[in-house]
């Protein structure tokens, strides 16, 4: 079957472990169109939402799709990380005649989108030096610790998905050494997202506790973020000042070990709602402390991911590889 026109609308999907979004991505005018929001728990199978949605398409059905999925970069059988969905590429592709379909992990769409994102899409928190050239990153805390980047291969956009919260992390105050020294023996082994996630902020407020000898109490990660920006319990903001803290430094990791010194997006729903407090907090400093290499990272621009949907910007403008 001939492959569609580059310029064909797509259908475009951002597959995440609670709500997918799904819309029609037309090229030739830029725009998206039927945007719809499904909630997950309420469907069998990922085809279900599809189905439903192609019913309501006042216009016949796309011959491309570009899904971005919560899930590993995988063959032909994709298995969710945090849902208990698996489905087939080309079984799917095959059932609504789709002549071309593309399926990326949600942070290699959030890297295609970085170049799309309008002003009112991010917001730059540092500026960086000079003009920044190079790969682009974007790396986001959630219920782990994602991450991608984005490079120009012959003018032509290519994300790589990658795996920041599997990144070995080390302290860099007394405060965190004594809160590694703590965890190292329950856990055998202190990576990224063990506190650099939802559920690792929860850890780091627990293991503060600890350490300090107070009280904790059960909280969700939404609820302690709220208590830390709001200023209500000073055990919270500990823990948000060193969740950013150890974000700085892996993120300045991140950067080194994939080369990106075209900017730096923070990706993730609990970052838009603390800007401020990242700015004001060492994020920024323990990003720059990597010996020789600070200088160069003091010149890459970091900007925060606003927008809600970058998945689905991400899906519409990935290249046809």
């Amino acid at each position: 079957m001939a492959p569609s026109s580059p310029q064909a609308p797509r259908l475009v999907a951002d597959v995440g472990g609670t709500n997918t979004r799904i819309a029609l991505f037309d090229p030739a005018r830029a725009e998206f169109r039927a945007l719809s929001t499904f909630i997950n728990r309420e469907f069998a199978r990922l085809e279900d939402i599809i189905a439903l949605w192609l019913e309501d398409l006042a216009e016949p059905t796309p011959e491309t799709c570009c899904i971005a999925v919560a899930a590993p970069p995988s063959a032909d059988r994709v298995i969710m990380s945090n849902m208990d969905w698996s489905f087939s590429c080309s079984e799917l592709a095959s059932a609504f005649g789709f002549t071309r379909f593309h399926r990326l992990n949600d942070f290699e769409a959030n890297a295609y989108a970085l170049p799309h994102l309008g002003d009112s899409e991010r917001q730059q928190l540092f500026p960086g030096r000079g003009e920044p050239r190079g790969r682009l990153a974007t790396v986001g805390p959630g219920t782990g610790l994602g991450g991608a980047f984005l490079d120009r291969i012959d003018g032509i956009p290519h994300s790589f998905a990658c795996e920041p919260g599997h990144m070995g992390l080390a302290p860099g105050n007394d405060l965190e050494l004594d809160i590694f020294r703590l965890l190292l023996p329950r856990h055998g082994n202190i990576y990224c997202e063990l506190l650099i996630s939802g559920p690792g902020l929860v850890r780091l407020y627990q293991a503060l506790g600890e350490v300090r000898g107070v009280s904790t109490r059960d909280i969700a990660p939404a609820e302690l973020s709220r208590a830390a920006l709001a200023r209500e319990d000073s055990l919270c903001v500990l823990a948000l000042e060193t969740f950013c803290a150890l974000l700085g430094s892996a993120c300045g990791d991140f950067l080194l070990a994939t080369g990106s010194y075209g900017g730096l997006y923070l990706a993730g729903g609990i970052i838009p709602g603390m800007i401020d407090f990242i700015g004001s907090s060492a994020f920024h400093a323990r990003m720059l402390e990597k010996g020789a290499m600070g200088d160069i990272l003091s010149g890459v621009p970091v900007y925060i991911i606003t927008t809600g949907q970058p998945g689905l910007i991400g899906a519409a403008h990935a290249p046809w590889h």
